[in-house]
């Protein structure tokens, strides 16, 4: 297993298959706050039902295995720092993809490393969606390499009111809900280990988040039409606990939005975040 060095980047895991149906993708729309009536399709087969774009980041984390090579990692560790997924195609409501992943940064904070692993998925049609995880590995750092760009004002908002804001109430049960989709983390439904964890209780999954504010740019910007939503990138900045109301802000130009979103208590929770559309 080789240490850490910045010569690592471009290295690729052994591929992988995903599979899904009908079911996991109702499913991860139960986690990420689909409700009936208002989100039919995504909840209902008879509708087929459709996919939300965000249930690429099931398969992307599927897909992290090349993390598995770096030496000195802590798994207790490590944060999730941003996410991003592009969309080639609209998921259909069943299938099965062949996994690639690669480490495509690696950067020196001193204190911590930082890992981006880039998740492609390929179909019999080809390339379907790719997703880009950043990892936060706190302990880490100090081998050598760069700090890498610095990510202060990047996708910053504009000094105006957002086009359009979206409030979702999620549910107690959220993170009991969007666990089932893959991410078992005891953090998000084990009060004992959200102690240890530094937490009075468990935090939602910082991916339920991101799903969250996915579906609410979904329903604004692409008229809840998965085939327009094309990527969505953004950075975890703060948690959200089960039965907090996740706030989206959009300010669009032209087929992007810069986004950000916050909970009722007023920290911002997704920032630095920009999505585009069709």
């Amino acid at each position: 297993m080789p240490a850490i060095s910045p010569d690592l980047v471009g290295i690729k895991g052994d591929p992988s298959t995903y599979s899904w149906d009908a079911k996991d993708a109702m499913l991860y729309a139960c986690g990420v706050g689909a409700r009936p009536y208002d989100d039919l399709d995504f909840l209902f087969e008879g509708k087929g039902p459709k996919v939300l774009p965000t249930f690429a980041v099931i398969g992307g984390m599927a897909g992290m295995g090349v993390m598995g090579q770096l030496e000195g990692i802590n798994p207790m560790l490590i944060l999730h720092g941003s996410q991003a997924i592009t969309l080639h195609r609209e998921i259909p409501s069943s299938g099965k993809v062949t996994l690639q992943g690669e480490l495509t940064e690696l950067w020196d904070k001193g204190s911590a490393a930082v890992i981006g692993i880039t998740t492609t998925a390929t179909d019999d049609n080809g390339p379907l969606f790719s997703a880009t995880a950043n990892i936060f590995a706190r302990g880490s750092g100090g081998f050598g390499g760069e700090r890498g760009p610095s990510t202060k004002g990047v996708n910053a908002p504009p000094e105006r009111a957002p086009d359009h804001t979206v409030s979702d109430d999620t549910r107690l049960e959220q993170a009991a809900i969007y666990r089932l989709s893959g991410d078992r983390n005891p953090l998000h439904i084990d009060p004992e280990f959200a102690k240890v964890g530094g937490f009075d209780t468990p935090i939602l999954h910082g991916l339920c988040t991101y799903g969250f504010v996915g579906r609410a740019i979904l329903k604004t910007l692409c008229g809840n039409d998965p085939a327009r939503f094309k990527s969505f990138e953004a950075r975890f900045s703060d948690v959200v606990y089960p039965g907090d109301t996740i706030i989206t802000k959009l300010w669009v130009d032209g087929k992007e939005a810069i986004v950000q979103a916050e909970t009722q208590k007023g920290n911002v929770v997704l920032s630095g975040a920009k999505a585009t559309f069709a």
